[in-house]
């Protein structure tokens, strides 16, 4: 598993150590989850729910290429 180091303000620090422990999680999952919930995926899962979709949809690549990047881009919005 990789490591990153980011620099935080003290009370960024703060609030992610203290929001960590009430909801009884690592600042590492946090920082996952919320990764998660912007769509940031790496190139594979991205294929991989692309093929899900295109699956479910019996969409061609194309069609179901626009409809993953448009529903990403809505999620991203909110």
């Amino acid at each position: 598993m990789a490591r990153l180091t980011i620099t935080l303000s003290d009370e960024r620090h703060r609030a992610l150590r203290e929001a960590a422990v009430r909801r009884g999680k690592t600042i590492g999952q946090l920082v996952e989850e919320s990764l998660e919930f912007y769509g940031i995926k790496s190139a594979r899962s991205a294929e991989a729910l692309v093929a899900r979709a295109r699956a479910r949809a019996g969409l061609t690549e194309q069609p179901a290429l626009r409809l993953a990047v448009d529903e990403t881009r809505a999620a991203r919005r909110r």
